[in-house]
């Protein structure tokens, strides 16, 4: 569950305090399907980004599974991060000079995983977004849908139980950008959260839930009547 209570982010600009997040209430269920729209600069991006325990709100509180993330440390948050939340990014963020499968496999180094346990996971979870043929492609030998399978295989192979996706199909043609929908959303039926920032309405129709953004404000969240 996340339970976000009178949230704020605040940016000091020069002389101007920008106010990101403003006084947000918000609470997501297990297995949820939410999606979140807003002009630029309305918020959007920073509330995944708190949510993704990226960055710290100015006040306010944050639980996530009932415990109150904003008082850990920089290596507490870290630890919550790989274990509980996976991110896809609209620019994929894969390291240029590794290849699919290391670029699946590098959260595992970093949380020393045992080599046999992650070259086990690293293929299960390129298999089952069908890349085990190009799992040994570095990222510009991979068209754009590729790179985005990839990157959801890397934010999946520590089995987190919440996925944030900032525009995952942003830089797609329609084609590849319904693959990659259609990947993620396989993981929401399994059970994951599921919350997708997006501009495009298309895509905000398919989730069941639509919360929208002004001014750092949610103005809108409702049910979309989609059902999966």
């Amino acid at each position: 569950m996340i339970e976000i209570r009178n949230l704020s982010r605040h940016f000091q600009v020069g002389d101007q305090l920008v106010k990101a997040l403003d006084a947000v209430d918000l609470a997501i269920g297990d297995g949820e399907y939410v999606s979140i729209m807003g002009p630029s600069g309305s918020g959007k991006s920073t509330l995944l980004n708190v949510i993704g325990l990226l960055d710290r709100p100015t006040a306010g509180q944050y639980l996530l599974d009932g415990r109150e993330t904003t008082s850990l440390s920089d290596d507490e948050l870290a630890q919550v991060r790989a274990r509980r939340i996976g991110f896809i990014f609209q620019s994929f963020h894969l390291v240029p000079r590794l290849t699919a499968f290391e670029n699946v496999e590098l959260p595992m180094v970093l949380a020393s995983v045992p080599p046999a346990e992650r070259r086990k996971r690293a293929e299960a979870v390129l298999a089952s977004l069908t890349l085990m043929d190009r799992a040994h492609h570095r990222p510009d030998q991979l068209s754009g849908g590729q790179r985005q399978r990839v990157a959801i295989a890397r934010a999946m192979v520590m089995e987190p139980t919440v996925l944030l996706a900032d525009e995952p199909t942003g830089n797609l043609d329609h084609v590849s950008g319904a693959d990659v929908l259609a990947a993620i959303e396989l993981l929401n039926e399994r059970g994951i959260t599921l919350i997708v920032v997006t501009h495009d309405d298309e895509v905000a129709s398919r989730s069941r839930r639509n919360i929208r953004m002004r001014d750092g404000r949610i103005v809108v969240d409702e049910a979309t009547g989609t059902q999966r």
